[in-house]
């Protein structure tokens, strides 16, 4: 068999080498460039993540985590919309109350200002009763302590418990009071008209009917601005707001004047008005005060009073006042205000023990919260009050307050009794009548507290919020409180309300020094001048103290303040009255003497300008003396003015 040669045999290549080297770099090229983790496929068995359900379960998980973020984006969105609706809910009722609080004030005030128509009356208890002057003097005189010596308590009380309730003593003391005058009047003057002799039995009691009328006045009355002055002291009207009650107290003399004139009145024998029936005047007042005390024990009442109390104590937290106090004590203990003591609840107890568990410890904390809101409450206003009594300037301004409302305060009470001396007894058939005067002033008076406030808002200067000012001296580096101060005064047009009162106690001056002249005497149809200018001097001056009161030492503690200053014209009016009726008994002792008084045959009644000349020109110099007072206290030895004090 032949043997095959090489020709015939497979030549043997290098092809398939090369061809495999060719493709084995091709693969290593192809392994370098290709990712090491695939491009991903919009086919699901291309993925190297995992099976299809894991894939699933991942997108469900996430697509569960957004949903739960939108629920819960959504439950606090609803939340605090529920909480934007009740803040606006109780804004809207806080501003209801508010306001509610406000005509219920002015209204109080209306009423409560029956004690200013005295004059209206009291005259009549000369006539009718056959009191003496000095009579009438003591019953006016009780009445004016009555109505300013308690003060300082119903101040203190009325911050502390709150206007309503001293609405309701109001009520029972203003319906008793004058019930009980009405019926010792009618009988007092029926006993008079049955013997035609005097008769004072009936004295006593009535002094104390008058003194019920004075309590309760100074109840109503002080209620009705303290609500003002807290519930609006953030206000940029806040002295208007304030002085609202103010005026209409001083508006009721006249409005309950011209119903007692022109409603309640006697009819003469040829059917002509006379004098006012004290009698049905008496039991009118005594009915409509108490409904008002009752309507005011519900609605007035202080809003938003934590607010404020905390917002004082922060401010003197920030003045340095409240270190070493029992407020700090108390806060290093529960870790700072409204700190809540936390009381976990296991796993294991059960729903019912959790649920109680929880209002227990939510109980405990209000607890908690309301005893610290009384502790600091309480430390406040007493601080507060100490703060007032100490401060020098403040006895500066109560003794000019003093010698300025003192005459005007007797000047109310005997107005009646001062035209009835501008008359000799021949002559009294063009006598002006006490009503006349009476409405003339309690109208002068009530715009001018109006003019007063309105000025005091709108010229005055005024602090940054309606707390305590500290009173720094205005150094380069005194605090914001004075640098204040100083950058308003020198930006704006500005009148302090201290010299508003000054010019408002010589406006006043004006009218007892044109009676004192006798410029009055016989010509009864000049007498607006003195009842005008009285009114528009002591209203303005009644109207701008307690605006610097809470100006200067805030409105957390202003039934206190305003009260324990409101003491002095009680003082001034008790003095000024002893003083006029001293001189007026002594004139009528010389016109008995020379025959002058007619045919009563006795020294009750005096005419002529010797009753009343001297007293009034003591009351002049009186309102001088008091206006330098108030000018020491703002720019004398370490007053207002030098210790950078707003006012």
């Amino acid at each position: 068999m032949p043997t095959p040669t090489p020709a015939s045999a497979p030549a043997p290549t290098l092809a398939p080498s090369v061809s495999a080297s060719a493709d084995n770099r091709s693969s290593r090229s192809n392994t370098l460039t290709t990712p090491l983790l695939p491009r991903p496929s919009s086919s699901s068995s291309s993925s190297t993540l995992g099976p299809p359900s894991s894939r699933s379960s991942i997108r469900r998980s996430s697509s569960s985590s957004e949903d739960d973020d939108d629920d819960a984006d959504e439950a606090l969105t609803r939340r605090r919309r529920r909480r934007e609706r009740r803040n606006l809910l109780r804004r809207r009722k806080n501003q209801a109350l508010r306001a509610s609080a406000f005509f219920t004030s002015v209204l109080a005030a209306l009423g409560g200002g029956s004690v200013t128509a005295f004059s209206l009356y009291g005259h009549l208890f000369q006539s009718r009763l056959h009191y003496s002057q000095f009579h009438v003097n003591g019953i006016a005189s009780a009445m004016s302590l009555s109505l300013y010596i308690p003060v300082p308590i119903i101040g203190y009380l009325c911050d502390r418990v709150g206007p309503g309730p001293l609405s309701l003593v109001s009520a029972v003391l203003l319906g008793g009071g004058y019930g009980l005058a009405a019926g010792l009047y009618d009988k007092g003057a029926n006993h008079v008209g049955v013997d035609g002799k005097p008769n004072t039995s009936t004295y006593p009691a009535m002094v104390l009917a008058f003194v019920a009328i004075g309590v309760g006045t100074a109840s109503i009355y002080l209620s009705a601005i303290t609500t003002c002055a807290k519930n609006f002291g953030k206000s940029k009207y806040r002295g208007l707001m304030m002085v609202a009650p103010i005026a209409s107290f001083g508006l009721s003399g006249m409005l309950l004047s011209q119903v007692g004139s022109r409603i309640l009145y006697e009819r003469q024998p040829d059917g002509t008005r006379g004098d006012v029936d004290v009698f049905h005047f008496f039991l009118f007042l005594a009915v409509v005060l108490a409904v008002i005390g009752l309507i005011g024990t519900f609605t007035l009442r202080i809003m938003d009073e934590r607010d404020l109390i905390d917002g004082a104590v922060e401010e003197l937290e920030r003045s340095g006042l409240l270190e070493g106090s029992e407020i700090f004590r108390r806060r290093a203990e529960r870790g700072g205000y409204g700190a809540i003591d936390h009381h976990p609840v296991t796993a294991t107890t059960e729903d019912g023990d959790a649920a109680a568990g929880v209002s227990g410890s939510r109980k405990d904390d209000e607890d908690e919260d309301d005893e610290d809101a009384k502790l600091r409450k309480t430390w406040l206003l007493n601080a507060e009050t100490r703060r007032f009594l100490t401060d020098h300037t403040m006895w500066f301004f109560a003794l000019g307050f003093w010698l300025i409302i003192g005459p005007g305060e007797a000047f109310i009470n005997n107005m009646g009794t001062v035209i009835g001396t501008l008359y000799s007894p021949n002559t009294r058939s063009n006598e002006t009548s006490a009503a006349t005067h009476v409405s003339i002033m309690a109208a002068v008076s009530t715009v001018a507290r109006l003019l007063a406030a309105s000025l005091s808002d709108l010229l005055s200067p005024s602090p940054q919020n309606q707390y305590i000012q500290t009173g720094v001296p205005p150094t380069p580096t005194s605090s914001s409180a004075a640098t204040t101060a100083t950058t308003l005064l020198k930006r704006t047009f500005s009148v302090s309300r201290v010299t508003l009162l000054i010019a408002a106690a010589i406006i006043f001056s004006i009218g007892t020094a044109a009676l004192a002249s006798g410029a009055i005497q016989e010509h009864g149809e000049r007498f607006w001048i003195v009842s005008g200018s009285v009114g528009a001097g002591y209203g303005a001056v009644f109207s701008l103290t307690p605006i610097i009161v809470t100006m200067i030492w805030g409105v957390e503690n202003f039934g206190t303040n305003f009260g324990i200053l409101a003491v002095s014209p009680a003082l001034g009016s008790v003095m000024w009255g002893l003083i006029y009726s001293a001189v007026y008994q002594a004139g009528a002792r010389d016109d008995s003497a020379t025959g002058l008084d007619g045919d009563n045959g006795d020294d009750v009644f005096c005419y002529g300008k010797q009753c009343y000349s001297s007293t009034f020109w003591a009351m002049t110099a009186s309102a001088w003396v008091g206006a330098l007072m108030v000018l020491w206290a703002w720019k004398g030895r370490d007053g207002w003015a030098k210790r950078g004090i707003v006012v």
